[in-house]
């Protein structure tokens, strides 16, 4: 019931509550976290404490380690030290309809890529779907694409905003926007959006700005980066995911590949 995002975005708009925390992995694999702090504050006797605000607890590769399994891939790539001009590349290329697969820190926890894992996609585009589907996912029509949005900016964009860091609420996207943002625009005009923060996520936080910069618009299209099998967690499986689809960018940590 948890991973049912229409419901959890229908909670503080038909119930009494006022806000709701829904954790990254609000299904059987969330079990492991439930039982860990069942025995700390149940039969430890500690107090409750805060939600966990981000999922970015999974694998984390070395520039070292990336660069040697690249250099045995074969593919050409460069370096891109600076992180504002590879945030630049990288909008770029998604403006100009360019699909890109972005790898960089820790792997999410949970069903959902929130911008570690994710292959990301222009959210203005009409055809942003098609050529994602063409290109990578194969999905059915009627299967959508999640909008990631700076959450500065999230009320600008949807009706009855609260925060979702973790893609686990569906909510209207104000209807002045849909026309702007169609990519990530259910047919009923909603939207499960992921909010991006910040403090939690500083990189995928300061792509998506350069990107809002650039095009006006604080949000990218966000999926998980797979195409019919579960989401990549290391760089092989990452280059294999590109090798296999007609991806146009690849990033993983500082390096780039291009087609």
């Amino acid at each position: 019931m948890a991973q049912n995002s229409v419901a959890n975005g229908k909670i503080t708009r038909c119930t009494p509550f006022e806000k709701v925390y829904v954790p990254a992995a609000g299904h059987d694999a969330g079990l492991s976290i439930g039982a860990a702090l069942y025995v700390y504050h149940q039969m430890g006797k500690h107090p409750r404490t805060a939600g966990i605000p981000h999922a970015y607890t999974g694998s984390q590769y070395s520039d070292t380690d990336i660069e040697q399994i690249l250099q045995l891939s074969g593919h050409a790539f460069r370096r891109v030290d600076d992180d504002n001009t590879l945030y630049r590349l990288v909008a770029d290329r998604i403006s100009q309809g360019g699909v890109v697969g972005w790898f960089r820190g820790r792997s999410e926890f949970g069903p959902r890529a929130l911008g570690n894992r994710s292959i990301l996609a222009d959210p203005r585009r009409p055809d942003a779907k098609d050529l994602l589907n063409q290109k990578i996912k194969r999905r059915e029509s009627f299967r959508p694409f999640a909008p990631s949005v700076l959450a500065d900016y999230a009320s600008e964009y949807f009706e009855f905003f609260e925060e979702s860091p973790f893609m686990e609420k569906v909510f209207p996207i104000r209807k002045d926007k849909q026309a702007i943002i169609p990519a990530v625009t259910h047919v009923d005009g909603t939207g499960r959006l992921q909010t991006v923060c910040q403090k939690n996520n500083p990189d995928y936080y300061a792509l998506i700005d350069t990107f809002r910069q650039l095009t006006g618009v604080p949000i990218l299209l966000n999926t998980s980066f797979n195409e019919n099998e579960p989401i990549v967690n290391s760089p092989e499986e990452a280059l294999d995911c590109f090798e296999r689809t007609a991806m146009d960018m690849l990033v993983i940590g500082p390096f780039v590949i291009a087609r």
